[in-house]
């Protein structure tokens, strides 16, 4: 791994650097020369980035990074002790070149080294600033079925507030400015200082243990969650209560079922490495970074990973209910996108999608045309079609020419009510009246969009800006049993975010399975671009 020059030597070099230069640069005879020199250096070395090139253009090839005295070595000390920095928020430190760029100062014995320098600094940090500001990799590069952009990036905004502001706190500000995003980072340190001192000592290795065990099993399990904090200083040698309460504790942060018995799956996620969970934060991170929109605000976030859905406003939970998502198949697994919400239907009908209607209940009719009774068949023009009168048998997923849909009922596929924010994908949160896959611990079942546990409590939080008695609202639409459609006064952003490690302000880091296996893709992107776990290779 690259090693980063330590803070001290940029002052040193910065001072070599107007030693070295400042007999001949400004002699009078040889200014304009110099000016020329100085001006063709960033031109040539700018050539390939217009942004680069068209903000010295714009502030007349005014030295930005060479210019002499207190300022300029600011600016220097303020990116290099960044560039330091960089792996505190786990990024690939190796991928800024600072070594160059101080053989480069340390060369330097003219105007068109200083203009090639100007170039090579500002390139640094703009390298830095995108990563940090935007994330390191391209999100729907790598996994398809994450539907977001790099947020936008201006390069001449960051040169030119380097420029006019404080560098130092241009730097601090580069971060994602998000409560969630600070806490993580805590957490990363947290999880390198272990790693430094041993991580969490042996696995447990037993197939399962509850109250009344005893044992070396026991004692490597108490072990382990007074290593993880779950359980203060214990002797016992017997799975205890306190073990328990332990256990149940781990189990709540861990998204499982808080029975108090360290079954398969709770041993599973108990096993895991202080290494695995660091990987899982250094994700996160990375995709904080590609959530661009303000969040203090009311908003709803949906964790694939989490099985819920949750409302906040000041970054604290209004609501929160379970969820079901998208099955772990190919064409299934719930997508990631942010858009707004903007109404509601109460009484729904729905509109089976023509991938459902032509891969799932096509077959069935062509056995049984009176299958699937509860559906209703339209034709183009938007009439109901006697069955009787249909040759199932006549098409196929290329030419059905039907439209099936399914009226307003307490049995209808989206429940009750569905929530809207209308985008390409077809995603939205609805009822659901199946109502026992709520209590699955791994809950992704759906064909993609996000059935609600709770879906009264969540409408009526959603129009409880508007509304005096929103519950009485609700009903009183509700009790019609005929399609409406409510719009929110105000849009309320959706984030459906996919997170192994988040937190929960009152609860703190939670960690969760890697449902579809996306960020195992992410963390191998992240160390393909030269993200590593610095605490491990020391």
């Amino acid at each position: 791994m690259t090693r980063k020059p330590p803070i001290n030597r940029v002052t040193k070099l910065a001072c070599v650097l107007w030693a070295s230069v400042a007999t001949t640069f400004f002699e009078p005879n040889s200014a304009l020369a110099q000016s020329t020199a100085f001006r063709q250096a960033i031109a040539e070395h700018a050539a390939s980035d217009r942004a680069l090139a068209t903000f010295f253009q714009e502030h007349d090839y005014q030295r930005f990074w060479t210019v002499q005295g207190e300022i300029g070595t600011k600016r220097r000390a303020a990116l290099f002790r960044a560039i330091e920095g960089a792996e505190l928020h786990g990024l690939p430190a190796a991928r800024y070149d600072t070594q160059n760029v101080m053989q480069q100062l340390e060369a330097a014995k003219s105007p068109r080294d200083l203009g090639q320098i100007e170039v090579a600094m500002s390139g640094l940090l703009l390298d830095y600033a995108r990563d940090l500001k935007t994330g390191v990799l391209v999100p729907g590069a790598v996994d398809g079925s994450i539907k977001r952009e790099r947020p936008s990036f201006d390069q001449k905004a960051v040169l030119a507030a380097f420029a006019s502001g404080n560098p130092n706190a241009l730097i601090t500000e580069l971060a994602p400015d998000s409560n969630e995003y600070r806490r993580l980072m805590k957490e990363k340190l947290r999880l390198e200082n272990l790693i430094q001192m041993g991580g969490w000592g042996p696995a447990v290795q037993a197939e399962k243990l509850e109250e009344g065990d005893a044992g070396n099993t026991v004692i490597a399990l108490r072990n382990r969650l007074m290593s993880m904090e779950y359980l203060e200083r214990h002797v016992g040698v017997v799975y205890d209560q306190k073990i328990k309460q332990a256990v149940q504790a781990f189990q709540l942060a861990n998204g499982l079922e808080p029975d108090g018995v360290a079954g398969p799956s709770t041993l599973a996620e108990l096993n895991k490495s202080v290494e695995d969970r660091l990987k899982s934060i250094i994700v996160a991170m990375e995709r904080e970074r590609w959530i661009s929109q303000p969040r203090n605000e009311r908003h709803i976030r949906v964790n694939l990973t989490d099985f819920h859905a949750r409302v906040y406003e000041n970054d604290e939970v209004q609501f929160e209910t379970r969820a079901v998502v998208g099955k772990n198949g190919d064409d299934r697994r719930s997508p990631e996108f942010s858009d707004e919400m903007e109404f509601m239907v109460i009484n729904p009908t729905w509109h089976v999608p023509r991938s459902i209607a032509v891969k799932e209940y096509l077959p069935k009719l062509k056995r049984n045309r009176n299958a699937v009774s509860h559906l209703k068949i339209y034709n183009r023009q938007g009439r109901v079609v006697n069955r009787g009168a249909i040759n199932f048998a006549a098409f196929n997923k290329r030419n059905f020419p039907f439209a099936i849909k399914q009226p307003p009922s307490e049995k209808n596929a989206l429940g009750l009510v569905k929530f809207m924010f209308p985008n390409k994908y077809n995603i939205y949160l609805h009822d659901t009246p199946a109502k026992d896959l709520f209590a699955r611990e791994k809950r992704d079942f759906s064909h993609g969009c996000i059935r609600l546990q709770k879906p009264f409590g969540f409408a009526y939080e959603m129009l409880s800006k508007q509304e005096n008695d929103p519950k009485a609202f609700f009903h009183r639409k509700l009790d019609t049993g005929k399609e409406t459609k409510v719009l929110l006064d105000q849009k309320v952003p959706v984030h459906i975010i996919y997170r192994t490690a988040f937190t929960l302000p009152k609860e703190g880091v939670q960690f969760r399975s890697d449902v579809y296996g996306r960020d195992a893709k992410i963390w191998d992107a992240l160390s393909k671009a030269g993200v590593s776990l610095g605490a491990v290779q020391g």
